[in-house]
Parts: structure tokens; sequence; C-alpha cells
């Protein structure tokens, strides 16, 4: 039988999904940068991804059932450091390796900030957005700016918790072995998060336990009721505020019988 070709990405709040994945033997795994998961994707290049929800087509995709990467407050790992209180931000340089981020950018300014900015990648830019490992790493006390932390601004918006990214893949290759194998990964990676964090850490006991705390405290892996409502509020606010397409409902895979895999 073929591998499933599995795109993912190496950020430390994807560690405990793909914690083991390529050693079972069903999967060959890829990584890249959020974007790039969902560009492969859509190119056929790949069969499952982990893509950032701003990324998901109901036309073209099903979800894997109850496993995403969420948050019920802050995150910590997507923020917008700024010069200046977010209400007089002008300009705002976007991290373009997740259109998530993005998007949910354009959504608090809308409907939580009350500004419009105009995005732009120049140094002038009076805030920035940084997702992932350099978000979280990021000290901004060090470079005297303000980080306004999208998951809990969104909470706030909301309250509703947020999901930043889920897998998905056609549904001719969501079968229940496919399925099965990711929500097991997933639970594996959690009982293992004191790994990861280590193997992250490269010795640094420190960062280590900062690894630990935001894994177990800000990241969240289940993608039940709630995360599933705070998913469908932001696909739709979203796409009334012009950053994503205006797409059809979720579509979680069903998968009842063996389906091909590889094509």
């Amino acid at each position: 039988m073929t591998a499933v070709r599995v795109g993912a990405v190496e950020y430390l709040n994807a560690r405990p999904l793909v914690h083991g994945l390529g050693a079972a033997g069903l999967f060959s795994v890829r990584f890249d940068v959020p974007s790039r998961c969902a560009d492969l994707l859509a190119a056929h290049a790949i069969d499952v991804g982990l893509i950032p929800v701003a990324e998901y087509r109901a036309d073209d995709y099903v979800i894997v059932p109850d496993v995403c990467i969420g948050s019920s407050g802050p995150v910590a790992s997507v923020a917008v450091f700024s010069q200046k209180p977010i209400e007089s931000v002008r300009s705002i340089a976007l991290d373009t390796s997740s259109r998530t981020s993005a998007a949910l950018v354009r959504v608090l300014c809308a409907e939580r900030w009350g500004i419009a900015p105009l995005p732009t990648m120049l140094q002038g830019a009076d805030a920035a957005l940084l997702i992932g490992d350099p978000a979280l790493e990021t000290d901004p006390g060090q470079y005297g700016v303000l980080k306004i932390d999208l998951g809990a601004e969104w909470r706030a918006l909301t309250g509703l918790p947020f999901v930043w990214a889920l897998w998905a893949g056609r549904e001719s290759v969501m079968s229940a072995d496919v399925c099965r194998a990711l929500q097991a990964a997933r639970d594996r990676g959690r009982e293992a998060i004191a790994m990861i964090a280590e193997d992250y850490a490269c010795g640094d006991s420190s960062r280590a336990r900062r690894a630990v705390e935001y894994l177990r405290t800000n990241i969240g892996y289940d993608l039940d009721a709630a995360h599933i409502a705070g998913l469908e509020r932001f696909l739709s606010s979203a796409a009334a505020a012009g950053a994503i397409p205006r797409a059809g409902g979720l579509r979680l895979a069903r998968p009842a019988a063996t389906a091909p895999v590889g094509g």
C-alpha cells in the first residue's frame, strides 16, 4: 500500500500531532510553513495537510474529526507586536506564513479594535504580526513594544475558542484507518509533551519548562463543539471582512469503508 502523503508544520504547537507519525508506516511526512501545506494540498502534492483554517474549502476537503490546533484563551504564539496602543495603529506588517492569522487580524481590526490599518511589509509599520515559535520566543520588553495576543483578543470578542489549524484532505483519502491513526497520534503526542518540550529546548531547562506550560495551558487539540462554533464564527467573519472566500459549512470525514491512499 502506498503511504499517505502528509504535510505538517514544525512549529512547537504542531509537534504533539505528528509525534511518531512517520513510524507507523501508514504515512510519509514532510514539513513546511502552514501556507505551504495548504498550497501543496490544493496542488494534490500531499494527501492530507495540517492546514490553516482559512484555507479550508468545504467543496474540496473534509476534516479529520476531533483533532485540531486550538486555544481557549491566550495562545502566546500568535500576536501583534506594536509600538503603540492597538487602537492607534495604522499599519501592520503581516507574517504571510499563515493566512489564518492574517485573516484574524482583519477580523479583529474590524470587530474588536475599530481600526482600518493598511497591511504592509515595510519597516515603517506601526505593528507586526508574528506567528509560531518566533512569536512565542520574542520578549516584547526587550524591544519596548506591546504584545497583543490574538487568542485572547478573539476570546474577548466572541467568548469562543479559536481553531488555528486542522487536518484536512479529500474525501477519497479519509479512510477509517487514516482518521484513527491521526487521532491516535494526537493522543500519543499529548502523553509525550515533556519529551517533545525537552527536544525543542535543546538542553535549555527553562525553555523546556516554558514549552511544557505552553503546550499544556495555551494549546488544545480537541475539535469539540465549542471549537467548532468558534471555527464557524471565524470563517463567517473572515468572509464578511473580505479576508477569505465565502465557503460552505464544515464537513467532517465519515470514514466507513477502506479508501484509496497515496493518489
